[in-house]
């Protein structure tokens, strides 16, 4: 397969000094809304670029066919995942001919249904695993794009120390 070589660094550049100068324009806010659809067990994801459909899972009720939002938590760690270890190894111009990522989770759907009070709802593992093909990358070079892909994984990051989360309702009069 072959990968555009591009010149991370310099693309980026611009966004340094812009955010080193005004450190206020470096900050953003991501926007997702959920959408009723025809059936409880579905809904639609609309995150002002594209429109995602998503159900719930096929094990407490949902048909299979869509995406369960237990699966868009594990892709987007495996995209961010995917695109900070691709981004950082073109920076660091480490010599690699494939990088994948799989993540899997584990989750006891007993919690989710309210079987079991013992049994917590959501993921109780979630393993991140990266498949690398890169025979001429040095061992010093790989231990580098573990420890910046890491670091710079924002969903990752995210999972491992969670922000505060404020819940708000409102009602229609």
């Amino acid at each position: 397969m072959d990968r555009e070589v591009m010149d991370i660094r310099s693309l980026q550049r611009p966004f340094k000094e812009q955010y080193r100068k005004d450190p206020q324009s470096s900050r953003i806010t991501l926007t997702a809304k959920g959408g009723e659809t025809n059936t409880p067990l579905t809904c639609s994801v609309d995150i002002g670029r594209a429109i995602y459909q998503a159900e719930a899972h096929k094990g407490v009720g949902g048909s299979g066919q869509a995406a369960c939002s237990g699966d868009l938590l594990i892709g987007a760690l495996a995209a961010c995942a995917q695109v900070t270890c691709q981004l950082v190894a073109t920076a660091m111009q480490v010599p690699t001919r494939h990088i994948e990522v799989t993540v899997d989770g584990d989750m006891d759907l007993q919690g989710t249904l309210g079987i079991s009070k013992n049994v917590p709802v959501g993921f109780e593992a979630i393993r991140v695993q990266f498949h690398l093909d890169a025979p001429q990358a040095t061992p010093e070079q790989l231990r580098a794009l573990q420890e910046k892909t890491e670091q710079y994984c924002v969903v990752l990051q995210t999972l491992l120390r969670p922000p505060r989360i404020e819940t708000r309702w409102s009602t229609s009069d």
